[in-house]
């Protein structure tokens, strides 16, 4: 079973094709990385395996499920870490309830 697959994955934001038809395979139990300089399109290409956005051209699945159409059910199953604290500062860790 592949836990990721993209078939000429793209995604551009007006003029900007920021990833242009690239093609993977992530199988179980393989250990993958996306390496490049910035603006290759690594983060892009992240952003669109957990469903944060949607590609602009492709068939991209996760878990054999395509990101367009359950994004849930792939959010519900991914673990994101991401590099940056992305933490709401007016928020805090208290129960508001009781």
């Amino acid at each position: 079973m592949n836990i990721a697959t993209a078939k000429d994955l793209t995604k551009c934001y007006n003029a900007l094709c920021a990833v242009d038809k690239i093609n993977f395979e992530i199988t179980k139990g393989e250990c993958f990385g996306f390496l490049g300089p910035n603006g290759a399109g690594k983060t892009t290409v992240m952003s669109i395996i957990y469903c944060f956005m949607p590609p602009t051209s492709s068939e991209v699945k996760v878990f054999d499920t395509d990101v367009t159409k359950d994004p849930g059910n792939i959010k519900a199953r991914l673990g994101v870490m991401p590099q940056e604290n992305n933490l709401d500062p007016d928020l805090t860790g208290r129960s508001l309830k009781g």
